[in-house]
């Protein structure tokens, strides 16, 4: 417990948050976390502990140096410079896990990990499901993602919609920030692939094509969600909605920040 508190107290000093030293000391020792509470630390875990918490110090991404970090339930492997999955985007999938859709073809745009195709598949194991990614690298992590958790999602290597059509659900957590956040941003994001991150000026150069392109892609009646920047948001949703978008809707994160944006195409007759 000595050795744990001199991680968190290291940790706490670089304004890091104290729990992440659990994580690195399961790491080390190759255990959970919960083991990791009341094992002995032996001198080459303690070396291998402080190893991971220099490189952590440095910047470098917890979930990177963990290897895997979970999603929704769902246990992901990860890898540097795939885009990392956070807790907002969770709230998406729940947000479009409420839809009463039965048996529905729906497509994750720009996949990552696969951490929003595989939680909506875990969930709805009836659903047909696909997903996109032009990152060689972000594909093959998630078509290994999929294969370890026994999951049946189809990976494309397909810019946006790829062509598809007639679907039910399109989901995506596209790059969303704007190119100016790069002077300020985190030095944790310099890890992760600057294309799952920033688009454009406005943080919308991915998202406006992926909307005109959600129409296509729809059925009659066929919904979208994104994940946004706040600031961004309710301009997009207006936009969405001058091009004939029907039921857009704003919600919230659990922060209390406009996050997520969905609406539907209009209904046939």
């Amino acid at each position: 417990m000595r050795f744990l508190r001199l991680l968190e107290k290291r940790l706490e000093e670089a304004g890091l948050p104290r729990r992440e030293a659990l994580f690195l000391l399961a790491k080390a020792l190759g255990v959970s976390p919960l083991e990791a509470l009341w094992a002995e630390v032996p001198p080459a875990a303690q070396e291998e502990a402080l190893t991971l918490l220099s490189k952590r110090l440095s910047g470098y991404p917890l979930q990177y140096l963990l290897g895997e970090w979970e999603f929704f339930g769902l246990p992901l492997r990860m890898r540097e410079g795939v885009l990392i999955p956070r807790p907002e985007t969770e709230g998406l999938v729940a947000w479009a896990l409420e839809l009463p859709l039965k048996a529905p073809r729906v497509l994750d745009v720009g996949t990552g990990s696969g951490a929003i195709a595989l939680a909506y598949k875990a969930h709805r194991p009836e659903a047909e499901v696909w997903a996109t990614e032009v990152d060689p690298v972000a594909l093959a992590l998630a078509e290994e993602n999929a294969r370890r958790l026994g999951l049946e999602v189809r990976f494309l290597p397909l810019p946006l919609t790829g062509g598809l059509s007639g679907l039910d659900l399109i989901l995506s957590n596209p790059p969303y920030l704007p190119e100016a956040y790069r002077k300020e941003a985190p030095k944790e994001l310099a890890h992760e692939n600057p294309l799952a991150l920033y688009a454009g000026e406005e943080g919308l150069s991915v998202a406006r094509p992926l909307v005109r392109e959600a129409r296509e892609a729809l059925r009659p009646g066929g919904w979208v969600y994104l994940e946004l920047a706040p600031e961004n948001v309710h301009l997009l949703a207006r936009e969405m909605a001058g091009m004939g978008f029907e039921e857009v809707e704003v919600k919230e994160d659990l922060a209390g920040r406009p996050r997520y944006l969905r609406a539907r195409t209009p209904k046939a007759g």
